[in-house]
């Protein structure tokens, strides 16, 4: 009875908040009928036929997950997907909650979640999960998760209570989660970049796990960026792990995104720009290929959509927005990347850094991210949000010339500066932290230029 009367409470909130146009009850319902059955979800998950799939990282795990649900479904399965990116506890409750019926009865064979880093371990607890993904570790919201060791000892704990069945899949070029690994005693699935050519060799933000538990420096012999590549400990004898699963060759295609061969046989095409991109589509073929189903991942990745924010494309009437969320220094590098390998001519640029809780309070990870490489390729910065005096305090450091660098406290009088500086039928690029990204959105659909992410 308790259940049955959290699953009334949960989705007749989740109907009220869309009806009152509140984002379709992406975390309300869940936190309240969490009030009165706390085992809901574990109530919920293990009617699944064929068991839950967790999705974990600092980056990476939105579009994977949206990735994998779309081979999922092309294979023919009923898949549960927070494709709103609540991935909280109470999110991910109120997502099991809405697909199923009023009796607390699901529908479907398989839940795919993706994770917050800090909720991992209690989702993990609460879901029991066939394949847990995890996709990398960085600094991101030292306010809220501490340093990359802390989560991964959080992370370690959990899975040690998970069954022999279990089957954990990691990016072995993340030294982090290759020593995590090795403390498992359920099997471990590795996949990994063995394409020397991509390597960017960056030693930015070496130190989220630049040292072996030994003690000890890694040597790298090759580095994609930041810490993921080829390494060793010269001391101990730690070294990358040979991956299952592994890219043998990319050829990119700017933005119109890449072409990728798994193991020297299977063959992909990724239509989403960037490296990091490549790798995501490695890993959901990682847990296709163990889940039997292959041969659905390059039909379903080569017509996939971007998840809402990440390399998003909104027409105006008269411009192209492009859209790609930056909320830690090592995404915010690799974007700033992306962009500046894709701009065949120096771009107006609108950032917005937000510092609320969801987006994290502590904004120094700014001063670490490299936007001294955008300085020879923007025409004129536009900055708001809640911080947007400390990235214009940025910018100016980086080098962008004071006259070149507009302050708007309004994201309106932002955006509409930003379009208004630039010309009909180019584009304007945005950089927005996550709760930005939100409010932007907000924005756009009030003008008809876009949906409600829920929709998406």
């Amino acid at each position: 009875m308790r259940e049955q009367l959290a699953i009334w409470l949960g989705r007749g909130a989740g109907m009220l908040s869309r009806w009152l146009g509140r984002g379709g009850g992406t975390t309300l319902p869940g936190v309240m009928a969490r009030r009165i059955a706390p085992n809901l979800l574990q109530y919920l998950s293990a009617q699944l036929p064929r068991g839950v799939l967790l999705v974990a990282g600092t980056n990476g795990k939105t579009t994977t997950t949206r990735m994998l649900a779309d081979v999922l479904t092309h294979a023919g399965w009923r898949v549960v997907h927070n494709r709103s990116g609540a991935n909280l506890v109470s999110g991910v409750s109120a997502v099991m909650l809405a697909h199923a019926d009023w009796r607390g009865r699901m529908h479907h064979d398989v839940a795919l979640l993706e994770c917050d880093e800090a909720a991992l371990p209690y989702i993990i607890h609460e879901t029991q999960p066939r394949i847990v993904v995890l996709h990398n570790l960085f600094r991101d919201q030292l306010d809220r998760y501490g340093e990359v060791d802390t989560i991964a000892q959080h992370w370690l704990t959990a899975l040690a209570e998970l069954p022999d069945s279990t089957i954990v899949c990691i990016q072995g070029d993340d030294p982090s989660l290759a020593r995590l690994a090795q403390s498992l005693m359920c099997r471990v699935v590795v996949y990994g970049n063995d394409d020397l050519s991509s390597a960017r060799n960056s030693v930015a933000h070496l130190a989220d796990a630049g040292f072996c538990r030994c003690g000890h420096a890694l040597t790298y012999t090759t580095r994609f960026f930041a810490h993921i590549g080829h390494y060793t400990c010269p001391q101990c004898g730690f070294t990358r792990p040979t991956p299952d699963y592994a890219i043998t060759q990319i050829h990119t295609d700017g933005l119109a995104g890449s072409s990728i061969t798994i193991n020297q046989t299977a063959h992909c095409v990724v239509p989403l720009p960037g490296s990091y991109n490549a790798i995501n589509a490695l890993a959901a073929y990682t847990v296709a290929d163990v889940l039997g189903i292959a041969t659905a991942v390059a039909p379903a990745i080569a017509q996939m959509q971007p998840a809402f924010g990440r390399y998003e494309v909104v027409q105006t009437p008269h411009h192209a927005l492009v859209m790609a969320l930056i909320k830690n220094p090592v995404g915010a590098s690799e974007t700033i990347r992306m962009f500046v390998e894709a701009w065949e001519q120096p771009a107006n640029l609108l950032i917005v850094i937000n510092d609320r809780d969801a987006d994290g309070t502590d904004v120094s990870w700014l001063w670490d991210a490299d936007f001294e490489h955008l300085v020879p390729h923007v025409h004129q910065v536009f900055v708001s949000g809640t911080r947007a005096a400390d990235m214009r305090v940025r910018m100016q450091y980086a080098g962008t010339p004071t006259t070149h660098i507009h302050y708007h406290e309004s994201l309106v009088q932002a955006l509409d500066a930003g379009l208004a500086q630039t010309p009909a039928g180019h584009t304007l690029s945005v950089l927005p932290t996550y709760t930005a990204m939100l409010d932007l959105r907000e924005i756009l659909v009030e003008r008809g230029w876009s949906k409600p992410f829920w929709q998406d």
